[in-house]
């Protein structure tokens, strides 16, 4: 094997290096990280899923034991597939939107034409919304179609699916919707 001066230089300056970081105490092996949960004696630890965008990463709710039960801590869950533990800003505080003095707790209705809100109840809402899209569907279904085909359909509702249920909720959101009749069904993650 015949090696120039200018080589030999290069792997001596390289082995040089190698040794001398190797000494210093770095390890360049592959290393699995571990997330640091954070576990409070008195909290009932929970997983969800961020509610902010169509990723669906996955986060770990701490939620106090004793008096009103309020949120302690959300943190990334290391064991969800999807993020394995990291969140990105708007997941990082997701603290604030559930631990939060202006967040709406009750629902609010303004009337047509009106420019105030009032607290309603979630009876009154409820049954309200039922009640609208009942009215709806009944106005705008279509049983069959102009070659006299069957298709049992409204085209005047439409829905948007959430990114943030799983998939056992939105089979059962799916199957009301096509219940329903709906032929407009789309997901938040694809817009």
């Amino acid at each position: 094997m015949k090696v120039t001066r200018r080589e030999f230089m290069q792997i001596t300056g390289a082995t040089a290096t190698g040794l001398a970081v190797s000494g210093l105490g770095f390890d360049l092996s592959p290393v699995k990280a571990h997330a640091q949960l954070f576990k409070p004696k008195y909290a009932k630890e929970t997983t969800t899923i961020c509610c902010y965008c169509a990723v669906g990463c996955g986060a770990i709710v701490h939620t106090s034991l004793k008096g009103d039960r309020r949120v302690i801590n959300i943190e990334g869950d290391p064991d969800h597939v999807i993020n394995r533990g990291s969140l990105c800003s708007k997941g990082a505080a997701l603290f604030q939107l559930g631990e939060n003095e202006r967040r709406l707790t009750e629902p609010m209705y303004r009337a047509p034409n009106s420019k105030q809100w009032k607290r309603v109840s979630w009876d009154w809402a409820l049954t309200k919304i039922a009640d609208r899209i009942k009215k709806t569907r009944d106005a705008t279904f279509t049983g069959k179609n102009a070659k006299g085909q069957l298709v049992n359909r409204t085209t005047a509702i439409a829905s948007v699916g959430s990114a943030a249920m799983d998939n056992e909720e939105c089979w059962i959101y799916q199957a009301l919707m096509r219940a329903l009749g709906l032929a407009y069904i789309e997901h938040q993650a694809r817009i």
